[in-house]
């Protein structure tokens, strides 16, 4: 292994970096150490999108901050490429893997197909003395179990000896993509000491935050353990919510007391977990101890969070119940789908759960987003004569909705504010009966 001279490039900005991935992760970083000095080639399988990115127009859309602008100028001055042909990444000195790493609806096991496919895809191009980092979120084991066989048979070389395999979790969120690859630590787990110490010096060159040595399995504990902590965090607040509003308390008053408390953080309930991190990577944690360690809390925290939309469209139902609505053929709006607020990141969207149970009710949705290509319009026209109106993602566009207005166009007067966004005294002055998650 070359590694002093693979190092002398990193540092030198004179190793070509591939990207596998271009998505929400893999199109930021690729653009960073390209606005780095680096040449760096993107790889994406969806030929659409890479024609889009080489024209310098970003597929991301909602608001993210300086994305559209660093895209065009890293294409415009020939440091970044996209390409569709694994073949490109044939002189890649380091290779960094983003691709979509879901777990199955039903038994909640993690489906690697893209990350599969890329290991096969990349073996026979893989350069000697390359490092590979796979920077998509794993269940803990992925890499050494999946990912390592999977490049050594594809590519006839040897983990540690003809090339250097490590990993480095993301740790973005839409929205702030380009200020959390900057701003955020980041744990580097590699094969062997010397390869995490190698990818310090890489992402030294776009992360300012602190950045940690490890080994490959601590690094992949470390991610799908953050995120399964805030969703048990999240589960808590929303069995709080819940308790609060089956005795007449304001959880958001409770929490914000609570908090007073030193050494207290309680979290935001709400009308449910989106996203692709948090509703995934719990179950990633989960299955590294299948068959290991009997689970409770962590399958009963996905368990209560993803059983909010659907408290959130019996709150809809009482409420239409109560003044008479039958609730088969209802309309009801519902503002917001992306899982995200100014997002139009739509994955694992508690709207979209939410729309299936009001369905299965003999409701009809009516959804509005502003992010959402298949949900803009005018929201006034499109909710008007709805049965009700629930709030599912703080946009910012809906941050001064004209109450008033919306009070004028629903048929009836109620109004489900499933994320504490607005205070219940101005929406019921504006005629509006308010139901609230939290509140009694």
């Amino acid at each position: 292994m070359k590694i002093r001279e693979l190092l002398d490039k990193i540092q030198q900005k004179h190793a070509l970096i591939g990207v596998i991935g271009l998505g929400y992760v893999g199109l930021p970083v690729a653009c960073m150490f390209a606005d780095k000095g680096f040449q760096v080639v993107g790889v994406e399988i969806r030929a659409d999108r890479v024609a889009a990115i080489n024209a310098g127009q970003t597929p991301i859309e909602g608001e993210e901050p300086g994305l559209a602008e660093l895209l065009n100028r890293v294409t415009q001055n020939g440091s970044f490429r996209a390409t569709t042909e694994y073949a490109e990444l044939l002189s890649a000195d380091v290779i960094l893997l983003d691709v979509e790493t879901p777990v199955d609806d039903t038994d909640h096991k993690p489906r690697y197909t893209a990350l599969k496919a890329a290991c096969q895809s990349l073996g026979p191009v893989l350069k000697e003395s390359a490092l590979v980092v796979v920077e998509s979120t794993v269940a803990p084991g992925t890499v050494d179990n999946i990912v390592r066989p999977l490049l050594e048979e594809a590519s006839g070389k040897c983990a540690g000896r003809n090339f250097l395999l490590g990993v480095c979790p993301e740790r973005v969120m839409p929205g702030k993509l380009l200020a959390n690859l900057c701003s955020l630590s980041r744990v580097c787990g590699g094969g062997t000491t010397e390869t995490s110490d190698l990818m310090i010096k890489l992402y030294r060159h776009v992360v300012e935050a602190e950045l940690d040595a490890t080994n490959i399995i601590t690094a992949e504990m470390v991610k799908t353990t953050e995120n399964a902590y805030r969703d048990v965090e999240i589960a808590f607040a929303n069995e709080v919510a819940k308790i609060c509003e089956a005795n007449g308390a304001d959880v958001w008053r409770v929490r914000e007391l609570v908090n007073k408390s030193p050494y207290r953080n309680m979290h935001l309930p709400g009308a449910g977990v989106g996203g692709h991190c948090i509703p995934k990577d719990p179950w990633l944690l989960a299955y590294a101890a299948e068959n290991k360690v009997p689970l409770k809390l962590i399958p009963t925290a996905r368990s209560i969070n993803d059983a909010m939309p659907s408290h959130v469209a019996d709150m809809v139902a009482a409420e239409l119940t109560a003044v008479g609505q039958e609730l088969p053929g209802a309309q009801v709006a519902v503002l917001g789908y992306a899982y995200l607020e100014n997002s139009d990141d739509t994955r694992n969207s508690p709207s979209e759960m939410l729309v299936a149970h009001l369905k299965e009710m003999g409701m009809i949705p009516v959804v509005h987003d502003p992010w959402v290509a298949e949900y803009q319009g005018e929201l006034l026209e499109m909710v008007r004569g709805c049965a009700a109106a629930i709030l599912m993602v703080k946009h910012e566009a809906y941050r001064h909705l004209d109450l008033s207005a919306m009070r004028a166009v629903l048929r009836t007067p109620i109004f489900v504010d499933g994320r504490g966004f607005y205070d219940p005294e101005t929406v019921r002055a504006a005629g509006l009966t308010y139901r609230g998650i939290g509140r009694g």
